[in-house]
């Protein structure tokens, strides 16, 4: 299936590794040109590999999406590159670092980082990337949230309140840019071997009875195996389809959407 990315332009950001990065390769195989917005110092050789790699134009820039000025930047820096942006894809985002039940379990000081990074990031590549996308008259953005955002899951309150956020935020955006021909959908990653889900593990195994303890492999492959009908992991590169889907023409009439891709985990009337 031709999706027709070839010489598009795609921001994505976290694109120095997992999803993100799962991501910018899939659309640098589409022949889509990638700018790459990350923290990681890594980003801008990362970035030169892909070019190699795929034979696209790819450039990276380390970039704090809780800083604004540091976002605007980045895209003046982006636009002076290609001139345009396509496509936003948004995958930067953090956990609390403290895992476990009940929510009693966190201080409100625990709270603030990830939401400024979850939410307020969101935000602010939402109020530098749209006015954009409006002067073009056409364009998409894929916001990642989370299964956790949906079920008010309680192995980390703030990333799940956080991606609930980002679920409603996104649904606002698609109905504010519709007019312009811009398309705003999320996609909610299920369970993925991330080193965020080995944390969730040592919590548990922390505090649980030395008898009831598991190995990392044997907890997760029990935990899927329980609550995810198709009873396999999900993967990157499965949660990436879904992205450049839906930032691909094939997608033309779907926007507003929280899409998951969780093996059946999370269902919905």
């Amino acid at each position: 299936m031709d999706l027709k990315l070839k010489n598009k332009v795609a921001v994505v950001t976290g694109g120095a590794s997992g999803i993100g990065l799962a991501t910018a390769r899939l659309f640098a195989t589409e022949g889509a040109n990638l700018f790459l917005w990350d923290r990681a110092d890594s980003v801008v050789s990362l970035a030169q590999d892909l070019s190699k790699e795929f034979g696209v134009k790819v450039a990276g820039i380390k970039v704090d999406v809780t800083d604004s000025a540091s976002v605007q930047d980045a895209l003046k820096n982006t636009l002076n590159v290609f001139n345009r942006v396509d496509h936003l894809v948004h995958c930067a985002a953090i956990g609390s670092g403290k895992f476990g039940f009940p929510f009693t379990n966190l201080e409100p000081s625990d709270w603030p980082k990830v939401l400024n990074v979850n939410i307020m990031g969101m935000v602010n590549l939402a109020h530098a990337i749209a006015p954009v996308m409006i002067n073009q008259k056409e364009g998409t953005m894929v916001f990642i949230a989370s299964v956790a955002g949906q079920m008010g899951s309680q192995t980390d309150p703030p990333y799940s309140a956080s991606k609930a956020a980002n679920i409603n935020f996104a649904q606002c955006l698609a109905k504010d840019l519709a007019s312009h021909q811009i398309r705003v959908n999320t996609v909610c990653p299920g369970m993925v071997q991330t080193p965020l889900n080995q944390s969730v593990w040592k919590a548990w195994h922390d505090q649980a009875s030395p008898s009831d303890r598991l190995g990392y492999e044997e907890w997760s492959q029990k935990k899927i195996n329980m609550i995810v009908p198709l009873g396999k992991w999900q993967t990157v590169d499965a949660i990436a389809d879904m992205i450049v889907f839906l930032s691909s023409c094939r997608a033309g009439h779907v926007t507003g959407q929280t899409i998951n891709v969780d093996g059946g985990f999370v269902m919905h009337a």
